[in-house]
């Protein structure tokens, strides 16, 4: 730190407790000046040869009388007063970067300029000031902060000015030419540690990292912190991701509890400002702070019930990059009061924006080609499967709370139910949670819930656990167990599953080719008055068979033939037989089929319907 002493005499000044200041010398003193709560005891002379307006108040008052001064305006207090007195008396005193500008204003306010004398104080402080000060680094900020409590006239003597281009400045300078120490206690990349940077064995000099700044502006308080950011920001020299950084250390810095999604403490009026300032000063550009920081600035506006403007802009923005945040970033605690863990309405609304925003890109610009356009559309597919994963996952986890409304749970599904997925094992977890912790629901609310999932999606592992799973309704173990037939005969014929299953298709309740939404079903309560535990468990054990079949028609090439045409023949006849029974059992009881209109979330998946054609309809068993 940089200092300056002035005056070459003792230091004679005495206390007499806490409110009583006097110099100590062989003539008495003859004028008492109140600053504050504490009177000093001084001498005329010496203090009218530096101050004009001592000259003048002392001037305007009664010798006989000897009548006290007071300065109780004076910036700074009496410990201002006090270092402008002792200069006056040429007694040492030292000046830095904590009490330069306190004595600056009490200068100032006494009048102690060149016109008094030759060498005043005024002088001497801002020859200090420009070639120590604000030269540098941590000086500038320490004089920056005590600047707030001087105000207007630290202000209007363009200290605080000053101390911002100073730091501005040093911040936006290349990290090459950083010379000067600073505060930097996060993780550096390996190039910036000197750890990957050798030539012929030599190590080279460590780099300073590009944002080495940010944490030492943290301890301003966020006006001046504020001002300072819009100043950097107003230059343009320095990159948005590393404001966003800034923004981020800021955050950690000065809101307890940030890290973990809340925020501690009692001045509410405090934080809240402080949120809404740091929401106000985001780069407009994308990616410049991660959607994980977002998310923590949302939840955070939230809890202090910050303004709607900043809430609404940083929802858009959280929106933007949604495919980039995890499930640990969405689970916000409901509000005090409600019953449900998670505020699922929030995440609702995020997911929302997304649609719309991802429905209205379009690409502005006339000289696109067609690559420009691919690249495109492959970029909003990819952040689509990433958001459906995101929402899928977060169910998983919002399920498990028994009092989580069985609608909000299908609002926030069918947001994403027309996004591509490449398996509906996800949905299908977060299905089987949701019933799971939530015992009692009806025939009616089951069948609602297990349309979110497209049987034909689910992979081999999830269709081994899905068939054994005691809490999905009848009619989606039947359908998953139909597809997972459909899928081992076709392996097994070497041939595609329309070719294969038009005897078992016919099988399916009203000949239905179609979507399993859109076809002729049987109704729940049909199913459920099937006694079919017994075909449901041949069926389970042909497959298995099937399954054993195949793989030796895979280890002899000879007979590959002769497999082909006795697998299928087995398989149709068999699954026919099993199917036959359960249906010929609810036409014994006079059962009627009626049609399911609703759409399956996942079977108009474009990119396999080209893929695979004959896989594209629904073959419904519901």
């Amino acid at each position: 730190m940089k200092f300056m002493k002035l005056g070459s005499k003792p230091d004679q000044f005495e206390t007499d407790g806490d409110n009583i200041r006097y110099v100590a010398t062989e003539l008495s003193t003859d004028i008492i000046i109140n600053v504050g709560n504490v009177k000093f005891y001084l001498h005329k002379f010496p203090l009218l040869s530096k101050s004009s307006r001592l000259q003048k108040l002392i001037a305007s008052t009664s010798d006989e009388n000897n009548d006290p001064i007071d300065l109780h305006d004076i910036p700074g207090g009496p410990a201002a007063f006090e270092i402008c007195a002792k200069f006056c008396y040429g007694m040492v005193v030292t000046l830095n970067a904590y009490n330069v500008v306190a004595a600056r204003c009490a200068a100032e306010y006494l009048e102690m300029y060149e016109t008094v004398e030759k060498g005043n104080l005024i002088y001497k402080i801002d020859v200090f000031l420009t070639s120590s000060i604000f030269r540098s680094w941590k000086d500038s900020i320490i004089v920056l902060q005590t600047t707030k409590s001087l105000i207007p006239w630290s202000e209007e003597l363009k200290v605080v000015s000053h101390c911002i281009d100073s730091i501005v400045t040093k911040a936006s300078i290349d990290p090459s030419k950083v010379e000067w120490s600073y505060t930097y206690n996060r993780k550096k990349l390996p190039s910036e540690n000197g750890n990957e940077s050798h030539w012929n064995g030599v190590k080279k000099q460590q780099m300073v990292p590009k944002d080495w700044w940010v944490e030492d502006l943290s301890e301003l308080q966020i006006d001046l912190y504020k001002q300072v950011i819009t100043t950097i920001k107003t230059k343009g020299r320095m990159s948005a991701n590393i404001i966003g950084e800034s923004l981020k250390a800021y955050a950690l810095r000065r809101l307890p509890g940030f890290i973990k999604g809340t925020v501690q403490g009692d001045d509410l009026a405090k934080y809240r400002y402080l949120v809404d300032t740091i929401i106000w000063l985001l780069p407009s550009e994308r990616n410049s702070v991660s959607c994980s920081f977002l998310l923590k600035l949302l939840q955070a506006s939230i809890t202090l019930e910050c303004g709607d403007t900043g809430r609404k802009e940083i929802m858009q923005r959280i929106a933007e990059q949604l495919d980039e945040a995890t499930v640990g970033d969405l689970l916000f605690h409901s509000p005090t009061g409600e019953t449900a863990l998670y505020n699922i309405d929030i995440v609702h609304d995020l997911v929302e924006q997304f649609v719309m925003q991802k429905h209205g890109a379009r690409i502005d610009s006339p000289g696109d080609n067609e690559f420009q356009e691919i690249c495109t559309k492959f970029t909003s597919d990819d952040s689509k499967i990433k958001v459906a994963r995101l929402v899928d996952d977060y169910l998983a986890q919002a399920a498990r709370d028994s009092s989580l409304p069985l609608s909000k749970f299908v609002d926030l599904a069918e947001l994403v139910s027309g996004f591509p997925r490449p398996t509906h094992d996800s949905i299908y977890r977060a299905i089987d949670m949701f019933l799971k912790e939530h015992p009692s629901l009806t025939k009616s609310e089951k069948k609602r819930i297990c349309k979110l999932m497209d049987c034909k999606k689910l992979s081999a592992e999830a269709c081994t656990h899905a068939v054994q799973n005691e809490r999905l309704p009848l009619r989606v173990v039947v359908q998953v167990l139909f597809f997972e037939q459909a899928r081992a005969t076709a392996y097994s014929g070497g041939c595609s599953t329309s070719d294969l299953h038009g005897s078992i298709r016919t099988l399916l309740p009203g000949g239905s080719h179609g979507s399993s939404r859109s076809a002729t079903t049987n109704t729940d309560e049909d199913w459920d008055t099937v006694q079919s535990s017994e075909e449901l468990k041949a069926l389970k054990g042909e497959l298995t068979s099937l399954r054993l079949r195949n793989k030796g028609v895979g280890n002899n090439e000879n007979s590959l033939d002769d497999a082909k045409l006795n697998t299928e023949k087995v398989a149709t006849n068999k699954v026919k037989k099993i199917f036959s029974k359960l249906w010929s059992n609810k036409d014994r009881q006079g059962e009627i089929s009626s049609s399911d209109t609703s759409d399956s979330p996942a079977s108009t998946n474009a990119e396999e319907n080209r893929s695979t054609p004959s896989r594209s309809r629904r073959h419904s068993l519901s």
